[in-house]
């Protein structure tokens, strides 16, 4: 992800590998209905966000939207509880109708790193504009693999006059 997309700030709750408890609980939480880890992340790592100065200056928390249908499929985003929390702590709204996924993408688990990062780059626009202008955004997800879920949310968000984007999420693969 490096170099594709400014962030003013980022940060992961846990690194990312294969076979090991991060794996199972992200597993857990998008594929065996254990949304309540969603919130649990979130409020540890809204704990530790808000003991650092810098983001005290976040406007507010935008999720990495599900498409509709993925939506109906899993009952929830998985990253509704996670941002939510993280929102409570710093005492800034959350925004979920900011960003939308305009194009269903199949799921990324089984792809190669070379199709994680082009597969999603166009998926995601804005609904609305005006009342980010200017703002410092929290991007909240589950999982950075590649970056392209956020590259692809920052060229939607970039649309927005003026803002800032910052990347939080529960894990990040190397």
């Amino acid at each position: 992800m490096r170099g594709r997309t400014t962030l003013e700030l980022a940060t992961a709750l846990f690194y990312f590998d294969k076979k090991t408890r991060v794996q199972q609980l992200i597993h857990n939480l998008k594929y065996r209905r254990q949304e309540h880890l969603s919130a649990y992340f979130g409020n540890w790592l809204g704990a530790e966000l808000l003991e650092i100065e810098a983001y005290q200056h976040i406007d507010c928390i935008v999720p990495v939207p599900l498409h509709t249908r993925r939506l109906k499929e899993r009952g929830y985003n998985q990253v509704a509880g996670f941002g939510k929390a993280i929102a409570k702590a710093l005492e800034k709204p959350y925004c979920d109708t900011v960003l939308y996924r305009k194009k269903a993408t199949r799921t990324q688990v089984f792809l190669n790193r070379g199709l994680r990062s082009t597969e999603v780059i166009d998926s995601f626009d804005v609904l609305e504009i005006e009342s980010l202008a200017g703002k410092h955004i929290l991007l909240v997800d589950d999982l950075i693999t590649t970056g392209g879920t956020v590259e692809g949310c920052a060229i939607a968000l970039q649309k927005i006059r003026g803002i800032k984007l910052s990347v939080a999420v529960m894990a990040i693969a190397d």
